[in-house]
């Protein structure tokens, strides 16, 4: 399959996680900022929109950091073959996509709310905070790779 195609194919599949978050994300400004005591008395619809966001902040992120990220770099003709992934996420920091140090919080955030331990309760309501606060970030990251690879195939 080549490239342009594969890409296409991911960025499609990103668009259903976006979809989903942004629908999340509306409703769960209505909590925001979570506490400990909100946390106790939320809805079991809150409650399963949380774990959404979490599901889909995850989904999005690994695919962009498994497939499209190497995928968006092929088609901009960078050499990628033999590359580590922090060689990928520079070249893609160079390109202005995103930053390298907010992607590692993302990765740390996202290992804070896919473990369930309750003892740990501070930490997963400030990992659930800063993803309410934060996702658009990994939003306009897929988006702006979509617009470049967009803009850049109608040139060719």
């Amino acid at each position: 399959m080549q490239i342009d195609k594969k890409l296409e194919l991911h960025l499609s599949e990103s668009n259903i996680h976006i979809e989903r978050l942004n629908s999340v994300l509306k409703t769960l400004k209505t909590i925001y900022p979570l506490t400990s005591d909100s946390l106790e008395s939320i809805s079991l619809e809150i409650e399963d929109k949380l774990d959404v966001l979490a599901f889909r902040f995850s989904k999005l992120q690994d695919l962009l950091g498994s497939k499209i990220f190497r995928e968006y770099l092929i088609f901009l003709q960078y050499p990628v073959e033999g590359k580590n992934f922090l060689e990928l996420l520079k070249e893609l920091e160079k390109e202005n996509i995103l930053d390298i140090d907010r992607w590692s919080e993302f990765r740390g955030i996202r290992n804070n709310i896919s473990h369930d331990y309750p003892f740990e309760e501070d930490e997963k309501i400030d990992a659930i905070n800063y993803l309410i606060k934060n996702v658009n970030y990994l939003i306009k990251i897929t988006k702006e790779i979509k617009e470049n690879f967009e803009v850049i195939r109608k040139r060719d």
